[in-house]
């Protein structure tokens, strides 16, 4: 949970029918319909949209973060704050525009929050079950979990702190370390979650902690997915230089641009 003031814890293709209006319409209106499809054209071309949760959640930097690395992203999103405070509120017509809804880091109020969002929990699990894709990271991964939580995933979040043998023992911020697929990697972490996956659960782990519990976790919601962090894997220079940490692997997104698109990657 990151916090920055207080450290606690289907588009349908579109179809040709210049065979069909040629020889058959005037030429001005031939004109027209090829102008209109080119517009159409124009805005399949237009990058999906992610809607970035911006209420109440304790932590300034950490929607800004995530928003920086979508609109960056290999293939990019176009971004929305959504939430109390921002000018959209969280809607199923909002949502039903959307490809991605990202529920960030931020603050350690977790029944706090919820009271915020509790009243859109059910249109979010309708949504992801229909199709909708859901990024959450450190305190937005706690949130994907139950009680209190959207209960978008096969199992539970926890802290990783308070799981056995957790190499971080409290919740300050800090450098965790992780195997991603079989390699060694370094995130920026504070008091984030594991994901305690139920016995045969489908899901995939990208990342474990040090005592093998999942860090990072994609599974799917009915037509959707779901992807969890608890590391922060979007943490930029400023985090790192703010706290006087270093990253043994450099500051780097790759593995933030991969979690997004094993969430959110075009079907």
């Amino acid at each position: 949970m990151r916090g920055r003031e207080s450290d606690t814890g289907h588009r349908p293709s579109i179809v040709d029918r210049r065979r069909l209006l040629f020889g058959i319409l005037p030429a001005a209106a031939l004109l027209a319909a090829g102008c209109a499809r080119s517009e159409a054209g124009e805005r399949d071309d237009e990058p999906p949209l992610a809607l970035v949760y911006g209420g109440p959640q304790g932590c300034p930097a950490c929607a800004p973060a995530i928003a920086t690395l979508l609109r960056q992203a290999p293939r990019p999103f176009r971004v929305e704050y959504v939430g109390p405070g921002t000018e959209n509120p969280l809607t199923g017509a909002a949502l039903a525009e959307a490809q991605l809804y990202v529920q960030p880091g931020g603050g350690a109020d977790l029944d706090g929050t919820w009271r915020h969002l509790r009243d859109s929990a059910g249109l979010i699990r309708d949504w992801v079950r229909d199709g909708g894709n859901y990024l959450g990271l450190c305190f937005g991964a706690y949130l994907a979990g139950r009680e209190p939580g959207f209960d978008l995933l096969p199992g539970d979040t926890r802290g990783y702190t308070d799981t056995p043998g957790a190499s971080v023992p409290d919740g300050r911020d800090t450098v965790v370390r992780v195997d991603w697929q079989g390699k060694p990697r370094h995130m920026y972490f504070q008091d984030g979650p594991a994901v305690l996956l139920d016995k045969g659960a489908d899901a995939t782990v990208l990342a474990t902690y040090p005592n093998g519990t999942a860090a990072v976790v994609v599974a799917p919601y009915g037509k959707g997915r779901v992807g969890v962090s608890g590391p922060h894997p979007e943490a930029d220079a400023s985090w790192y230089a703010e706290k006087g940490l270093g990253n043994p692997d450099g500051v780097q997104f790759d593995l933030a641009y991969e979690l997004i698109e094993a969430t959110a990657g075009r079907r």
